[in-house]
């Protein structure tokens, strides 16, 4: 392990015990053989008074770790069925409430970004930020134009910072790897490498209003969801500058229900974001914390969604697309046996589990929480039972899939905080439905087809030259069909084997009727019997040299 990586670790359980966080560190078990020094420490013999309750403690040295440590808090935030109440709450505090750096800092980072005063670019600049996060934060402006803009601004030295901590995880995968029972199901490196891609795609502000341009093109025209406009002649890397919306945060509900918001309908409207992202522009905001939604209320009957912060996006392979939308149907429908097959057939478990066995764990899982509403189903309950499903089956971590799990985790907590009676299969299904009869329809194969004619009309001018090489090199007698096959390869090992098995023991069976007849000669060789052993002596040679 790298000096500074062994390092940072130690910044981290130091900044844990400072905040009175104890149990945390001797919950990691990276300090196991000092824990008997931590209890014999003098400060560790009474009790002690921690000052601030857990919650905020636990915020506080969130915040003090970084970005990355920021954004596991928020993730657990929009999971209050998964927490107490007091530590949900105060994790809630970082979607948009972590402190803000200095704002003469921020006025350097965009003076330099283009190199020229930041006045001479708006009319008026808010210096205090109105919203922080862990990677950035944003500040009101005024364009020359008389335009209301949000100016986005990443954090000072972000990329050492994330760096380092990447670094960290890194290392603690590849512990994972090597000792942990779970490691090769639950592939902790490869997880850390999706994690990585992602958030260093976070730190490069003009992909985030790439993906921001995206998702309005995506919506255009739609009455669910608006996406702020991108104003591209102030954008760069570290400066980002987008038309300011004015809505309610999706997390204050009250104020929803005071403007008479039609809030079924809108819990409805956040599924059919969800599946339309995800399988229709398979394109979709991947993190839709409530800190980045916001309801647009002006016709309470018909509200609008309008999202910020487009720095996390996923995508899907047309294969993962594919199985996951019939995992869903599947689901909805309650066909397990199909669950179980399409699990099989997409690699996810191994290729010779039993599809009912399979079937019979899902189904075990799946069936108490149907025709409930959100409020009475545990979600958490729901994923470590099918956490247990997985290791019995030796079932693999997807990490192309973790992005989505992510975002599809908080979806449902934000459904749970706004409506929780929504139900959600009955919502989600149709859509699903819709989805999979345009994908299979005559239209769509042939926009398929005329997308993919291009290639096709390059692959077909190359098919005569290619046809005429193989019937040259057949002619020439060149010609090679190789086929890879794991069975024919073992058939050939076993072939290999038991033919060096059958030369042993042939040629150790004529080495010892040689050295009888040898030895027998010796003794009596007069004897006329000696011809016919000899005869077949040599007789076994000749059959073994054939072989």
């Amino acid at each position: 392990m790298k000096p500074r990586v062994a390092w940072r670790m130690l910044q981290i359980q130091r900044v844990l015990v400072r905040h009175g966080l104890d149990d945390f560190v001797a919950a990691t078990h990276l300090y196991r053989p000092l824990m008997l020094l931590l209890y014999l420490l003098p400060w560790n013999w009474f009790p002690r008074d921690r000052g601030q309750p857990r919650g905020v403690r636990l915020r506080l040295a969130l915040e003090e770790l970084g970005p990355i440590f920021v954004k596991f808090g928020q993730a657990l935030s929009t999971r209050p069925d998964l927490l107490p109440a007091d530590i949900a709450v105060e994790l809630a505090k970082l979607q948009d409430q972590v402190p803000p750096f200095p704002g003469i800092e921020a006025r350097a980072i965009i003076d330099r970004a283009y190199g020229r005063p930041l006045d001479e670019v708006f009319a008026t600049f808010e210096e205090n930020a109105f919203a922080a996060a862990s990677i950035a934060q944003v500040h009101g402006a005024t364009l020359r134009s008389g335009k209301d803009v949000v100016v986005k601004v990443l954090r000072p030295d972000m990329a050492l910072v994330i760096g380092r901590d990447l670094e960290v995880l890194h290392a603690l995968a590849a512990l994972a790897q090597r000792y942990w029972t779970d490691a090769r199901r639950l592939r902790p490196i490869e997880v850390v490498r999706e994690y990585q891609k992602t958030i260093l795609d976070e730190l490069d502000l003009m992909r985030e209003a790439a993906n921001a341009a995206q998702l309005k093109r995506n919506f255009a025209g739609s009455t669910l969801l608006y996406v702020p406009e991108v104003y591209w002649d102030y954008c760069r890397a570290n400066v980002m500058v987008m038309e300011r919306i004015h809505g309610v945060p999706i997390s204050d509900v009250q104020r929803l229900k005071s403007l008479k918001t039609n809030i079924a309908r809108l819990a409805e409207n956040g599924v059919e974001i969800f599946f339309t992202q995800v399988f229709r522009h398979n394109f979709f905001h991947a993190d839709m914390h409530p800190g980045n939604i916001f309801v647009l209320a002006e016709d309470p009957e018909s509200p609008k969604y309008a999202a910020v912060d487009f720095g996390i996006v996923g995508t899907l392979s047309p294969r993962d697309q594919y199985y996951l939308a019939e995992n869903f149907l599947a689901f909805f429908d309650r066909d397990y046996r199909r669950v179980a097959k399409l699990h099989i057939d997409s690699g996810w478990v191994p290729a010779e589990t039993r599809v009912d066995e399979l079937e019979s764990a899902v189904r075990t899982v799946c069936e108490p929480i149907f025709n409930k509403p959100l409020k009475d189903i545990s979600f958490g309950q729901v994923l470590v039972r099918l956490f247990e499903t997985a290791r019995r089956f030796n079932m693999e971590i997807q990490p192309q899939l973790v992005l989505l799990q992510k975002t599809l985790l908080n979806i449902e907590g934000l459904g749970r905080q706004l409506y929780p009676e929504l139900d959600l299969w009955k919502t989600a299904h149709p859509i699903l439905r819709e989805w999979m009869r345009e994908r299979v329809s005559g239209r769509a194969i042939v926009e398929r087809l005329r997308a993919n004619l291009p290639e096709l009309a390059e692959a077909a001018k190359t098919l005569p030259q290619l046809v005429q090489g193989l019937i040259q090199q057949a002619a020439d007698g060149r010609f090679r069909l190789q086929v890879d096959s794991p069975g024919i390869e073992e058939l050939k090992r076993t072939v290999r084997e038991t033919n060096a098995r059958r030369d042993a023991i042939t040629v150790a069976g004529v080495l010892l009727l040689g050295g009888i007849v040898w030895l027998a000669i010796g003794h009596n060789p007069a004897w006329p019997g000696w011809v016919l052993v000899t005869t077949g002596t040599v007789w076994l040679l000749s059959v073994w040299r054939k072989d």
